[in-house]
């Protein structure tokens, strides 16, 4: 096992991926997809409505119900050039994702610009049924422009603002373009935080009778918000890690979640999807960080990319998440805002989660090597016997229940 991830070659996590094995589009019910069991270094081939009984007794499922926002919005120029702005996280006058959504009357993020040769000068527009919004461009950063959006009627939040006029952002290798099933489908049913540019995938399975099956089965859920960024899609350019930059990623989790995670710390914690499994494990760096920096700011709640590997503490999962919880009640908050980078590679041990629900990723990607973190070279025998086996790739792709 490797024990510095900085070292990691990127090329040792390829697979050959046909294009036809990427689900372009769901399947006609969400809980019909394939299930592949990895469990005592075993695989076994199921439907994914059997979830609930492969589940170990007693485990803590854990979602992110972040929403996916209509980041994606077509201007067109008065001689009739399309210009696509695709809204990437907000910059003022809020930086936090909750916040920038409720925003009224003009607000700037920072966006990528399609066809910005086009756009020689001056502020575009897209008119809707009871308004208008304009964009103007303000600055210009690495590769990315921060964009000041302002609208009429001002009373309009920016989150109605784009579930007016934007589209949204499906993953780029799915290479088409939408359809109305996608509004529904490119969802979970229990999103409810907008702020995310793509779904956390791993979700998108569950249904409400298979929700209604885990209760039955004493399995219990809870859930927090890790707004998932396009940098998830970021293909790892680097020779090695260490010189791949992690995408940063707004988290949010309630004092009664981290008090509900407390709880059942001894027995089966299971994330749904990599998002999920990257905040819970950024909840523990955060409760060491506290323990070393007892008074930082809320807004210095950062989880750095390579903490976990450079940090000689290590405390107890009991111990960070119980600082945790006292730092939110010094601060008499009901919510933990925070931000990560956190990369989990092979060399990484695991501090909060003991098994993981999840699609099959692309190769050469982050979250490949976060699987080949908790299953370590199994993950090459997962996926072999995935592609031998017709299961479908990537975000509309089958699902994937990991107890290593």
């Amino acid at each position: 096992m490797h024990t510095n991830p900085k070292n990691l070659a990127i090329k040792d996590f390829v697979y050959e991926l046909p294009d036809e094995r990427i689900a372009k589009f769901p399947l006609p019910e969400r809980d019909q997809s394939k299930l592949l069991c990895y469990k005592n270094r075993t695989i076994a081939d199921h439907n994914f409505s059997d979830l609930p009984e492969l589940l170990p007794v007693g485990s803590l499922l854990v979602f992110n119900n972040t929403k996916v926002v209509q980041a994606r919005l077509i201007f067109h120029k008065p001689t009739g050039g399309a210009v696509e702005i695709f809204c990437l996280e907000p910059v003022k006058p809020h930086r936090e994702v909750q916040l920038a959504m409720q925003q009224t009357g003009s607000c700037t993020w920072k966006c990528l610009v399609g066809n910005n040769k086009r756009w020689k000068e001056g502020t575009l527009k897209i008119s809707f049924e009871d308004g208008e919004v304009t964009a103007e461009r303000e600055a210009q950063q690495d590769g990315h422009f921060l964009i000041r959006f302002t609208w009429t009627p001002a009373e309009l939040t920016f989150a109605e603002v784009l579930e007016r006029c934007g589209r949204l952002p499906l993953p780029p290798y799915l290479n088409r373009e939408l359809t109305p099933d996608d509004r529904t489908r490119y969802q979970t049913i229990y999103a409810c935080n907008e702020g995310a540019v793509a779904a956390p995938t791993a979700g998108l399975h569950f249904t409400d009778q298979v929700m209604e099956q885990l209760q039955t089965k004493g399995i219990d859920s809870t859930f927090l918000t890790l707004h998932v960024g396009a940098g998830t899609f970021k293909p790892v350019k680097a020779d090695t890690m260490e010189a791949h930059e992690m995408h940063a990623e707004q988290l949010m989790v309630s004092k009664q979640v981290v008090e509900q995670l407390l709880q059942h710390l001894g027995k089966p914690l299971i994330p749904v999807g990599t998002t999920s499994m990257r905040s819970l494990e950024s909840l523990y760096w955060l409760g060491v960080l506290l323990l070393q920096q007892p008074d930082l700011r809320p807004e210095e709640l950062h989880v750095t990319q390579w903490l976990p590997y450079e940090t000689n503490s290590s405390p107890t999962a009991t111990e960070a998440l119980q600082n945790l919880l006292n730092y939110m009640e010094r601060h008499q908050t009901q919510h933990l805002h925070a931000s990560t980078q956190i990369i989990i590679a092979p060399g990484y041990t695991f501090k909060v989660c003991n098994g993981l629900v999840t699609n099959f990723h692309q190769p050469e990607s982050t979250l490949l090597l976060l699987v080949a973190a908790l299953i370590g070279e199994d993950w090459k025998q997962v996926y072999r016997h995935a592609l031998d086996n017709n299961y479908r790739f990537l975000s509309y792709g089958d699902s994937s229940l990991l107890l290593p």
